[in-house]
């Protein structure tokens, strides 16, 4: 049975081919990719801070770089395409309950705003 927040086995096969970093692929071949994902994930589920990444998923700071490189890859998207499909995937749904916001989050900085949907505010 696989921790909290973590990927069942079942959930890890479909997903690990998809992923950089295998024997084979360019570049550098990944240490323990299912690992990383886990980490990931314990960090967006949980809604900790990056830097507070339990020291069993490796350094907070490595983990943020990789995630954001795979980020700008496109990797994510992959991976949530292939496990949105999965009867279990509470993994993959991220609500209000898990961001957080800063405090001036809700007001916004003052003066003029251009509206970017809805109908027109009139002057």
């Amino acid at each position: 049975m696989a921790k909290r927040y973590e990927l069942t086995n079942a959930q890890w096969e479909r997903i690990a081919a998809l992923l950089p970093g295998k024997a084979g692929d360019p570049g550098r071949t990944a240490a323990d990719n299912r690992l990383f994902v886990n980490g990931v994930l314990w960090v967006l589920r949980s809604g900790a801070h990056w830097h507070n990444l339990p020291v069993r998923y490796g350094k907070w700071k490595s983990v943020h770089i990789r995630f954001s490189r795979w980020a700008n890859k496109g990797v994510w998207e992959r991976v949530f395409k292939a496990l949105i499909d999965d009867p279990n995937n509470k993994y993959l749904m991220l609500d209000t309950t898990l961001v957080r916001a800063h405090q001036q989050a809700a007001t916004g900085k003052g003066g003029t705003r251009t509206r970017l949907w809805g109908v027109p505010e009139e002057d």
